[in-house]
């Protein structure tokens, strides 16, 4: 419990202080009764809190989710109850650690039957562990003299972890996105390079999966029907150096990044092909074996739950040679990464080259909204005009490193934080029907 005056007791100490200096000074004897003043407020701000709801006769309960995905908001429920007579109004705070943003951090509400309840939004920023440092709530006496104050502890842990909820939502649209009105789709027939059967010619199919020989002998038309290919190898290599580690769209890249990954994980489990996880900086932090089926998701969500955030250089040659040595057949690898100079990107390309003899790279970068706003913006002082220049220049440093990249023969997937994982799906599915790994 805590006590401390309120606005309206300072007030009242203030508007007495002037006479009783002014007594003081012209009737000194008399000193006595200038203290008076000073006493009669001490015992009305006594009264205020002998008249007041006891701290001890309140309740405060926080019913919070216990497990949260970064960048997902979730509704916590405040619960203030007091037994006996409660005050009319009755201030609320929740204290988080950086992890959570909590929104309000500070409201009032009014009791109705001794009862209050008030909601907080808890918005998560970074994985790892969400902690609710305390509740506090405070409450006037009957005068309106003195703040009384209660403070909750601690509460357990909130486990913050990558969007899996929004990962699942988003791979659910995309398999139901094209399904016709009450039927199931169906994902193993279809565009592919795997050869699955010959079946009469109907409206609609490629001219070019004509079998002619078969169609003379038949003397009809007959086609080639394929279906999609399955146990390729997926290997996600996620770079979570220093850069990585900068927001994009209010979270980290990181966290974007893993986000996509694990949709495009979610994806291809789905459709029968092999994955894994490979993260590095300055050294490799993280290799995975290759899963398959669609029970190996929750695996590799908590491999990408664990991967922290970092402040160190990458190593794009220890990183990607480390992750070469570990393929022992041709597989797709996503590199998700991030550069800001030449000579970084230099390096990149060198190893991702190095990779490209046997392996198809689908290379992810994030766009640079801000140097595209920085170059956009109509310049209205002289230095406007000179970020306006520098990032100029720096765009066109990535798109020739992108450039570079293509004619090497990547797939470059350069999207906004927003639209990184759908256009990173499109890719992958781009891929398969065109037969490329």
């Amino acid at each position: 419990m805590r006590l401390y005056p309120t606005r309206r007791a300072i007030g009242l100490m203030a508007v007495g202080a002037a006479p009783a200096l002014a007594v003081a000074m012209l009737a000194p004897g008399l000193w006595t009764a200038a203290a008076a003043w000073i006493v009669l407020a001490a015992g009305l701000m006594l009264a205020d809190v002998m008249l007041a709801a006891p701290p001890r006769m309140l309740t405060l309960e926080l019913a919070a989710p216990r497990f949260m995905g970064v960048g997902r908001p979730e509704t916590a429920r405040l619960t203030a109850a007091f037994e006996g007579r409660p005050p009319q109004r009755l201030e609320l705070a929740v204290g988080v650690n950086g992890r959570l943003i909590a929104e309000p951090d500070r409201q009032s509400v009014t009791l109705q039957g001794g009862r209050a309840e008030a909601e907080v939004r808890l918005s998560p920023t970074r994985r790892g562990e969400g902690r609710i440092e305390g509740l506090w709530a405070r409450w006037r006496g009957p005068l309106g003299l003195v703040w009384l104050q209660r403070h909750e502890p601690p509460g357990p842990p909130l486990a913050v972890t990558p969007d899996v909820a929004g990962v699942k939502e988003q791979a659910l649209r995309l398999f139901a996105r094209d399904a016709p009105l009450g039927a199931k789709p169906l994902t193993d027939a279809g565009e592919g390079s795997d050869f699955h059967a010959l079946k009469e010619f109907q409206t609609g199919m490629d001219l070019g999966d004509i079998d002619w020989k078969q169609s003379a002998r038949h003397a009809k038309l007959i086609g080639r029907e394929y279906r999609t290919e399955r146990n390729h190898h997926i290997l996600l290599a996620l770079d979570t150096g220093r850069l990585m580690s900068a927001p994009a769209a209010g979270l980290p890249r990181i966290d974007r990044a893993i986000n996509a990954a694990l949709l495009l994980a979610f994806v291809s489990l789905r459709m029968g092909d092999r994955v894994g996880v490979f993260a590095f900086d300055s050294k490799p932090r993280l290799a995975s074996g290759l899963a398959s089926g669609p029970a190996a998701f929750p695996l590799l969500q908590k491999l990408c739950a664990s991967i922290d955030y970092s402040t160190e250089e990458t190593n794009f040659t220890l990183g990607l040679t480390a992750l070469a040595g570990r393929l022992d057949r041709r597989a797709v690898v996503v590199v998700f990464t991030d550069f800001a100079d030449a000579t970084s990107a230099e390096l990149m390309v060198e190893n991702v080259a190095r990779l490209m003899r046997t392996h198809l790279v689908l290379f992810v970068v994030f766009r640079d909204e801000e140097l595209e706003s920085l170059v956009g913006r109509e310049p209205q002082t002289p230095d406007d005009v000179s970020r306006a220049v520098i990032a100029e220049r720096m765009l066109k440093q990535r798109e020739g490193v992108a450039a570079r990249l293509r004619r090497l023969g990547a797939q470059i997937v350069d999207a906004p934080a927003d639209g990184l994982a759908t256009n990173l799906i499109n890719s992958y599915l781009d891929v398969k029907r065109r037969g490329l790994v």
